[in-house]
């Protein structure tokens, strides 16, 4: 049996907040070993470099990542600039990785395909916390390797696992035959994917940001070649958490994305069918139709060129088969963070503070951080990654009083309500006290008070935009 105590913590991802925690992990002296499945660090970020982020350069990085580029003489994007994901690619994490104590221990084009124990299964409890986490890694070339860790931290995002159509969670009949005018996630129409998308009808499906950056990209497309036509599909009818709320969310950017894409459906640019579970993809030639379910029955929507599937992603869990994990039953993540995350109850922004407690689990010594601790939810925001790994590391390196000491400001959205109202019923009250009296311009009590004050902001949160700033990770 290996003494784990001069073994490596085990990094899984290479991206922001994988190298985060590497880079927590170097700062306190620790070994570490990175795995990263892409070809290059970041690779899922780099999927998505066309996109521009909600926040500037000085929320989106992390202090012990910075610190250690900062020792090699990086000079910092001006704070007030917004990158893409390209840029954050370029100016941030690629510099990062090419520290000599990140080269070191980053491995790329590698993946991990399961972990478990040395010598124990799930089953197994005698000894389970002293035997060393063995890792399944794959080359790509058929053979799969053991490697040894100490502790495990997986920060191996969702991105790669995207929600199928199918509003049930599971493929919609067809979707699988029809892959071919499908695409899921965030495509590059101005860009590379260009051709697919011009002069074509596009059907969109989702509502949340991914959906909004597909769609208003594909407006401009319009504007360039008017033959381009776009459909945007939502299984709800309530869209508050897409549209935001404009000039009271603290991120200006994530607030204008909301405004510009209502004001694209007000305009009739964009053909709204909301309401719509996608059950079924059929061909139509060298199009689809796509049918769904709606309050007034079965209703078919095209022919479509392609179909955009923005409806969130999902977390890898054949990972961590042979781990003893306690999951949230319906959001998949870390269980203690089910409640306070619950997409059903919060809006984004309204998540406290949360560490290593909250993201432990009965295996010791294994974390799942990042977007994966989230689970299915829709609300992570990147600098949420950043504590998280900063109060994982602190707890493996013993040191439990910093591991403890969480500080998380998230940026208010502008919705003020935790309790979103349900499709089709008036929104009727709201987290901040309830609705506003009549007459006041203002949109609950909370946010009534405070303007009575002479004062602005909404009552539900600062005022002003908090010293921290949240960006999500992954998407904009």
């Amino acid at each position: 049996m290996t003494s784990s105590d001069a073994l490596p913590i085990a990094v899984i991802g290479a991206g922001p907040v994988g190298l985060a925690a590497a880079a927590h992990l170097i700062q306190r002296g620790l070994p570490v070993k990175v795995y990263e499945a892409g070809d290059t660090i970041a690779a899922n970020v780099r999927d998505w470099g066309h996109v521009r982020l909600f926040s500037p350069w000085e929320y989106n990085t992390d202090t012990a990542a910075r610190a250690l580029l900062q020792s090699h003489g990086w000079q910092e994007p001006p704070g007030k600039a917004m990158p893409t994901g390209l840029d954050l690619y370029e100016a941030y994490l690629k510099p990062l990785a090419e520290t000599p104590e990140m080269a070191a221990v980053i491995e790329t084009g590698v993946k991990v395909k399961a972990i478990t124990r040395q010598g124990a299964d799930k089953v197994l409890s005698k000894g389970r916390e002293i035997k060393p986490f063995v890792l399944a890694v794959s080359n790509g070339n058929g053979a799969i390797r053991r490697d040894l860790a100490r502790a495990v931290i997986d920060a191996s995002g969702t991105w790669t696992a995207p929600n199928p159509l199918g509003a049930g969670g599971i493929l919609a009949e067809g979707e699988a035959e029809n892959a071919a005018n499908i695409a899921y996630g965030i495509p590059d129409v101005l860009g590379r994917d260009r051709a697919a998308y011009e002069g074509k009808t596009t059907l969109v499906v989702g509502a949340g940001h991914s959906a909004a950056n597909v769609l208003l990209d594909l407006a401009r497309l319009a504007e360039r070649n008017p033959a381009t036509s776009i459909v945007w599909a939502t299984r709800g009818e309530n869209l508050m958490r897409v549209y935001g709320g404009g000039r009271a969310d603290q991120l200006p950017a994530r607030g204008e994305l909301g405004s510009s894409l209502k004001a694209l459906v007000d305009s009739g640019r964009v053909t709204l069918v909301a309401g719509f579970s996608v059950t079924r993809v059929r061909a139509d030639g060298e199009q689809v139709m796509v049918e769904g379910e709606t309050a007034q029955g079965i209703r078919e929507v095209g022919p479509v060129d392609r179909i955009v599937v923005c409806t969130g992603q999902r977390p890898d869990l054949s990972l961590t088969r042979e781990l003893r994990l306690d999951l949230d039953p319906w959001l998949e993540s870390s269980k203690a963070l089910g409640p306070l995350i619950d997409p059903n109850e919060h809006s984004c922004g309204s998540v406290p503070p949360h560490g290593h407690r909250e993201l432990a689990h009965p295996e010791p010594g294994f974390y799942t951080v990042g977007i994966k601790s989230y689970g299915r939810a829709p609300t992570f925001l990147m600098l949420t990654g950043y504590e998280q790994v900063r109060s994982v590391v602190a707890a493996i390196a013993g040191d439990l009083v910093d591991a403890d000491d969480i500080h998380l400001v998230l940026p208010e959205t502008g919705v003020c309500s935790t309790n979103l109202p349900v499709d089709g019923v008036p929104a009727s009250s709201s987290c901040c006290g309830g609705p506003a009296p009549a007459k006041a311009d203002a949109c609950c009590v909370a946010d009534a008070e405070v303007k009575a004050e002479g004062k602005s902001g909404c009552g539900c949160g600062p005022a002003k935009v908090p010293e921290k700033v949240a960006e999500p990770a992954g998407c904009c």
